[in-house]
């Protein structure tokens, strides 16, 4: 008996029907019944005498498998479960908030709010401190209002990357704390 190999086959719609490359299979009826080994051409034929469509569920196995179903309704179902599953997930976004090394009391509290409502979302938070002209000197300055923004926030978020310079742009990351459930 001669397999060829699905590495042939691009496309799982490819291995419907006609589209089918292989010239013997393991044929089994969507009510779940072996019909055995059978040709390509007879296969098809049974699959259209049930008013079904042939489609080859396990081509590396030994014989390759093929099943009988409604190929239309099964793809329409799989296409449903995709759906769902994209509406469960959960997308997380980072929002930036741009601090100054001499920023004032008022505006530092003002984008503390900002960051504790991006937060509550459920998004992350992306700190950056730009350090211009001679600023660069006095970096220490700059990792003190970082952190303190930081711990400020610290009640409802974990710092999840540390304070990290690169070039003249200081920078880090919070998430929100996972929320424990109630017993």
């Amino acid at each position: 008996m001669e397999v060829e190999h699905i590495s042939t086959l691009k496309k799982p719609e490819e291995m419907v029907n006609e589209s089918i490359k292989l010239k013997e299979m393991l044929v089994i009826t969507d009510k779940g019944e072996k019909l055995g080994l059978l040709p390509k051409a007879r296969a098809i034929d049974e699959a259209y005498k049930r008013g079904l469509d042939l489609v080859v569920v396990s081509a590396e196995s030994n014989p390759p498998v093929a099943k009988m179903m409604d190929y239309s309704r099964y793809r329409f179902e799989q296409q449903k479960k995709l759906k769902e599953m994209k509406k469960k997930q959960k997308v997380i976004t980072v929002q930036e908030i741009q601090l100054s090394p001499t920023i004032e009391k008022h505006d530092f509290d003002t984008k503390a709010r900002k960051a504790q409502t991006i937060l509550d979302k459920g998004n992350k938070v992306k700190i950056t401190l730009r350090l211009k002209g001679r600023m660069i000197v006095h970096q220490e300055l700059a990792k003190e209002v970082i952190q303190k923004f930081v711990d400020q926030l610290a009640q409802t978020s974990t710092l999840e990357s540390d304070i990290k310079l690169d070039g003249k742009l200081l920078f880090a990351t919070i998430a929100p704390k996972k929320q424990k459930e109630n017993n």
